[in-house]
């Protein structure tokens, strides 16, 4: 099985086409989406993670792009700053992969990096800024 986080831009032109119902139906693709901007008649940003096999996968991309979606690999990862963390578990809350998540019985908050697909939610989320954006994670 293929698996790959991506960010994928809508121009105006296509934003409101049914795109992604294709990659289910004519592709086999499965996804997940992790964050979503849509703007009518503007453009349209999509984070996603996108499964399949490494055959349809590949089909799926030149789709993509012969519609004129671009498509981009995750180019930033989050990190956490161990000693900033107050282990409050706001994080947990928000994190769509379950990256985040209470390690029981201890009640501590315990990241899982491979599983982060960056979308910054738990930036946003905690309260003493101990997730931090960094641009030095490529998914080739």
């Amino acid at each position: 099985m293929h698996s790959r986080t991506l960010v994928l831009r809508f121009p105006r032109e296509i934003v409101d086409k049914p795109i992604i119902i294709s990659l289910v139906r004519d592709y086999n693709l499965d996804f997940n989406i992790l964050k979503a901007q849509i703007f009518p008649r503007k453009e349209g940003m999509l984070v996603m993670e996108l499964r399949g096999t490494a055959d349809d996968f590949d089909r799926g991309m030149r789709y993509l792009e012969e519609r004129g979606v671009q498509v981009e690999p995750v180019g930033q990862g989050i990190r956490r700053d161990e000693l900033r963390c107050s282990q409050c578990g706001a994080c947990t809350a928000v994190c769509p992969t379950g990256a985040l998540h209470v390690k029981r019985p201890q009640m501590e908050v315990e990241f899982e990096s491979e599983r982060c697909s960056a979308c910054e939610l738990c930036v946003k989320t905690c309260p003493v800024r101990a997730m931090i954006v960094t641009f030095d994670k490529a998914i080739a």
